[in-house]
């Protein structure tokens, strides 16, 4: 009977000592759970925290890219201003100094005619020949198809003093349009104080107005008292020219 108390004893012992290991068991196992989910529960939270990352590193992207499209804006707009304002310049100075080349090339052409038309009419008046000096060689040298037989009316009616009087005694003998012809190569001599309009109007530059006014001019102390009023009625005359038209005093 006490033995079998003693094997009752033992195994209830075994029992017991079974359900406190399987007890102090279950109990490890659940703190190794809550361990784990404790554990499972940062690595849940962990997405949140890379979110909150992930938005921060959106901002400052954000922020940098405005940054940049402003720095953008203000280089396109310097850019601008100042292609502007270099193309604005190049332009001014483009246009000016083609004005000004145009400008001195215009006077420089202007001054060479002018000058042209000067000696044009110097050598013209140079050409010429006083008929009242002139001899037969000069005049059959000067002008074309001259004949001798014109050169005895020429002489003729020496001393001329109108180119009128030329005009009618040459008349007789060749047409007007002939006439005219010789007058290129000829002229009457002038005295300021008595030629006629007419004659006066051999001056190169001298029209009937000018004329008109030469003569209301009158009496004439010299040529060069002349060749003044013939300067303030006929600008466009060249004096040296019109002086070899006078006669002496």
């Amino acid at each position: 009977m006490k033995h079998e108390h003693q094997a009752k004893g033992s195994q209830w012992l075994a029992t017991a000592s079974f359900l406190l290991a399987g007890s102090l068991l279950l109990s490890a196992c659940s703190g190794a759970g809550t361990t784990q989910g404790g554990a499972a529960t940062a690595g849940t939270e962990q997405p949140g925290a890379a979110t909150v990352e992930s938005t921060g590193t959106t901002e400052a992207t954000t922020e940098a890219t405005t940054e940049a499209t402003g720095t953008m804006e203000a280089t396109t707009e310097a850019t601008t201003e100042a292609t502007t304002e270099a193309t604005t310049e190049a332009t001014t100075e483009a246009t000016t100094e083609a004005t000004t080349e145009a400008t001195t090339d215009a006077a420089t052409e202007a001054t060479t005619e002018a000058n042209a038309a000067v000696g044009a009419n110097t050598a013209g008046a140079v050409q010429k020949l006083n008929l009242n000096t002139v001899t037969e060689e000069q005049v059959q040298a000067a002008i074309p198809n001259f004949g001798n037989r014109m050169w005895d009316e020429f002489e003729e009616y020496r001393p001329y003093t109108s180119i009128l009087q030329f005009r009618k005694e040459i008349g007789k003998y060749v047409d007007e349009a002939q006439v005219a012809e010789y007058e290129k190569y000829v002229y009457v001599p002038i005295n300021v104080n008595e030629a006629d309009e007419a004659t006066l109007q051999q001056l190169p530059g001298v029209d009937a107005a000018a004329a008109a006014q030469l003569v209301a001019g009158r009496p004439y102390a010299s040529n060069q008292a002349f060749l003044d009023k013939l300067a303030q009625v006929a600008p466009q005359s060249d004096a040296a020219a019109a002086a070899a038209y006078l006669e002496a005093q």
